[in-house]
Order: C-alpha cells, then sequence, then structure tokens
C-alpha cells in the first residue's frame, strides 16, 4: 500500500479488507484516549513489536498531525509493518460512520 494516511472511511473499509485476508489492521492509541467503541491498543513499542509482519499499524493522535510527522519514525521502529496515520485523528472520528 502506498497511501501514508487514512481518513476514517478508509481504516473502516481497509480494516473489513485485511480481517477477510488474514491481515490485523490496528488501531493505536498514542495520546491515551481511546475512540469511543473500538478497540485500540495503547502505543507501547514491545507489545507493537510482537505483531507478526504484515500486520497494518494505524496510529491517532487528538489531530492527526503528530502521528503523521512521525510516521517515518514508527516505520523504522515497526519494520514488517504497515505503519499508517488516521487522517483527522479523534477529532474526526464519527461514531455514526460504518461501512
Amino acid at each position: 500500500m502506498n497511501k501514508k494516511e487514512w481518513t476514517q472511511e478508509e481504516y473502516l473499509i481497509h480494516k473489513k479488507h485485511n480481517e477477510e485476508n488474514g491481515i490485523q489492521t490496528i488501531l493505536v492509541d498514542t495520546v491515551n484516549v481511546p475512540i469511543d467503541g473500538m478497540d485500540t491498543v495503547l502505543y507501547n513499542p514491545y507489545e507493537l513489536q510482537s505483531y507478526p509482519e504484515g500486520t497494518v499499524l494505524v496510529f491517532y493522535c487528538d489531530t492527526g498531525k503528530t502521528t503523521m510527522e512521525r510516521l517515518e519514525e514508527y516505520q523504522k521502529r515497526f519494520p514488517g509493518k504497515e505503519c499508517i496515520s488516521l487522517r483527522g485523528g479523534r477529532g474526526y472520528w464519527r461514531r455514526a460512520c460504518s461501512i
């Protein structure tokens, strides 16, 4: 995948598609504020490294700016995994959006 940033809708579409293909897509909380109604994992490098190769890690913060700025760092830290930033972060997340 070439895209480095996903909207909420893209996240939901890719997550469903990846699940159908046996690929985990993990929503990673970098601000210690979970998104209501979503399974999230708190940013913990040790834990994230334990996921299998090919796992997609979707990082979010409050606005999406910080995770986008740190995306290259995340990719270096988690080789073998795809790192994506959630556009707009948790601030743009809409509960009613579903695919």
